[in-house]
């Protein structure tokens, strides 16, 4: 005998945001292969060119990451020449990380990414600014 009060996967808020989460990431994919760079890669990098210098500690606030999934990150990007690591001289615990010409030739190519995407999902700007304004103000009820 099925117990009623057994969760339903359709009647979970997690499942959507998963599936939904997971599916827009694969349709990125095409456009980051032209780029040679992941969705997570990506990430850093649209920090890199808002902020143009950021300290690993930073990153990671940012985009939710512990510094043990970002290090191979950089390492990636620093290998193909988007970015470059220094250690701080004032403190050499804090690993800071700017943009290599590569690295900001490359937001060229990349701006075209989000059009791109907005074209594939067939939405307005209302719709997006409206579903970004939800998940965001979802997103600050969890944090706190």
């Amino acid at each position: 005998m099925k117990n009623p009060e057994t969760p339903k996967l359709g009647n979970q808020l997690c499942f959507p945001f998963y599936v939904l989460a997971k599916e827009i990431t694969a349709m990125y994919r095409p456009f980051l292969e032209e780029l040679d760079i992941t969705y997570s890669q990506y990430l850093v990098m649209m920090l890199l060119w808002e902020y143009e210098r950021l300290n690993v500690t930073q990153i990671g606030e940012k985009l939710y990451l512990d510094s043990g999934t970002l290090t191979p990150l950089l390492k990636r990007l620093e290998s193909k020449d988007y970015l470059v690591r220094h250690r701080k001289r004032e403190d050499e615990r804090v690993v800071e990380v700017f943009l290599t010409e590569k690295g900001i030739q490359l937001q060229n190519k990349a701006c075209l990414i989000p059009g791109k995407l907005q074209e594939k999902l067939n939405l307005s700007e209302t719709d997006l600014s409206v579903m970004k304004e939800t998940v965001t103000k979802l997103l600050h009820k969890i944090e706190k």
